[in-house]
């Protein structure tokens, strides 16, 4: 399908979850039978795309991980941050891998037709993002005055996963490196080195579970049955 190229994906599962206001994380927290994460990488699993499916985890927690999800996924250890992380994870993929798909962990019902999509506008252009238009008027405020209000219909929000070429990848996290850059979103890594991200737009479905209310909206999305 898309000539031979090794592609991989790296499932971002190391944050601390600090906004679930829970000690379990969030992506060990239930969905019916199976963890968020299991949710996750099942998708990626059933996508038949991957050459390999790597879990970044916290550290110490990596035989954990591997038991919960099997000896066909790599796991790495995390970093003190989510660029670190990521970093750790491409350089476990292996040496023939092409494409890199970066996808959050806590993202499990992401749509195995839009993983499909994104992937084929990363290889036509080089580097794309799964987004959908905001729906909410957007406003820029400081110091609790609105100084700007940037017109709606140029606005997205970003989800994952964000897919690039691996070489372009690490020469922008170098670039970081140096400079001493730490960035909370890939595409402003590939940004900053003069990379062009297209946007592939997405479903709104695909929510990031951050705040114990996600969990309940994820449940209720669940039973709709299928890829939603």
């Amino acid at each position: 399908m898309f000539d031979g190229k090794f592609i991989s994906v790296i499932i971002v599962s190391a944050g601390s979850s600090s906004r679930m206001k829970s000690t379990i994380s969030k992506q060990l927290m239930f969905l019916d039978d199976k963890t968020v994460i299991e949710n996750t990488v099942d998708k990626f699993r059933k996508c038949d795309l991957f050459d390999e499916i790597i879990v970044v985890c916290p550290n110490g927690d990596e035989r954990f991980y591997q038991d919960l999800l099997g000896k066909d996924i790599i796991i790495v250890e995390g970093g003190a941050a989510r660029q670190q992380s990521v970093y750790n994870g491409v350089k476990a993929s292996n040496d023939s891998c092409e494409i890199i798909a970066i996808h959050d962990g806590a993202r499990p019902l992401i749509d195995t037709s839009d993983i499909l999509n994104v992937i084929s506008d990363a290889v036509k252009y080089g580097a794309s993002a799964l987004a959908v238009p905001v729906k909410d008027t957007v406003k820029i405020v400081k110091n609790g005055i609105v100084v700007d209000t940037p017109k709606r219909n140029e606005l997205f929000a970003v989800q994952t996963p964000q897919v690039f070429y691996k070489n372009k990848y690490l020469q922008a996290y170098d670039k970081a490196a140096s400079e001493k850059n730490d960035y909370t979103d890939d595409c402003q890594l590939i940004e900053s080195v003069g990379g062009v991200v297209h946007i592939t737009e997405g479903h709104y479905t695909n929510i990031k579970i951050t705040t114990p209310e996600d969990i309940d909206i994820v449940k209720v999305l669940m039973k709709r049955g299928g890829d939603v």
